[in-house]
């Protein structure tokens, strides 16, 4: 149950009514649905309250009501919440076997990636035998211009997509960064063509990265696999057959979740 004290009507810290949000949908999810009276008495707080914190979470399709019986359920946002979250957790799943296997391959780091925010967001990393003290990148969201993985996100893209998720201004990291668009469009087209993207000190200086494109059952493309090292490691002669077994890695991922 929720707060026992009834709060008048007045408006709550950020932090409880999250807490109370949270708890319509645990309370929605239990009965199945739920009138504006039902939830207030369970939360312990005014109609006017509950009112307000259901209306907030219909503004953002989390729950529905019923016109006819003035009763509130779970609505289709929570869906789209939780296919997100399994989707990325079957990626992280299947992906895991894949990228242990490339990594004790081609002896470096591998991250997997996807598209989130207009950002290359990386869910897991696998970090190979030679790699030293490696830099966790799992949870962090990176610039798609400058890096492999966001590369290939951003290559099979529709131009609208694409102009939707780059800065008007492109950020330079480096020297290298590229930040012509122009350019980046070009390069883009031959990533699509090999199949691959790289990375030569883009991101950072002696960082250098080869990424490939996962699919999906519908042949869209949901994710980006990269294997990135040391420029001294990952040498301009060495790319080519890194950038094979990373294609490989990926296609073998693409497969695990039904594409065809």
């Amino acid at each position: 149950m929720g707060n026992s004290s009834r709060d008048g009507g007045r408006d709550s810290s950020p932090v409880q009514s999250v807490d109370r949000a949270v708890t319509v949908l645990e309370i929605l999810a239990r009965q199945g649905e739920a009138g504006v009276t039902e939830i207030a008495t369970e939360l312990g707080v005014h109609k006017s309250t509950a009112f307000r914190l259901v209306g907030a979470l219909e503004n953002r399709s989390l729950v529905t009501q019923d016109v006819d019986r003035g009763k509130y359920r779970l609505g289709v946002g929570i869906l789209r919440l939780a296919g997100a979250t399994a989707a990325r957790l079957d990626l992280v799943q299947e992906g895991r076997p894949v990228c242990e296997r490339l990594a004790q391959e081609v002896a470096e780091t591998i991250n997997l990636a996807v598209l989130a925010d207009q950002t290359a967001l990386y869910v897991d990393q696998v970090a190979g035998p030679s790699a030293l003290q490696t830099r966790n990148w799992v949870g962090q969201r990176i610039a798609l211009h400058a890096t492999s993985n966001g590369k290939v996100l951003l290559a099979y893209l529709t131009p609208g997509e694409r102009a939707a998720c780059l800065a008007p201004v492109l950020e330079r990291y480096t020297e290298h960064t590229i930040v012509d668009r122009r350019i980046l469009d070009t390069h883009l087209t031959d990533v699509r063509r090999r199949g691959y993207a790289t990375t030569v000190d883009e991101l950072e200086i002696g960082l250098t990265a080869v990424a490939a494109p996962v699919f999906n059952i519908d042949g869209g493309v949901v994710a980006a696999l990269s294997a990135s090292g040391p420029g001294f490691r990952l040498t301009q002669e060495r790319v080519p057959r890194v950038a094979e077994a990373v294609r490989r890695a990926a296609d073998e991922i693409s497969r695990r979740l039904g594409a065809p």
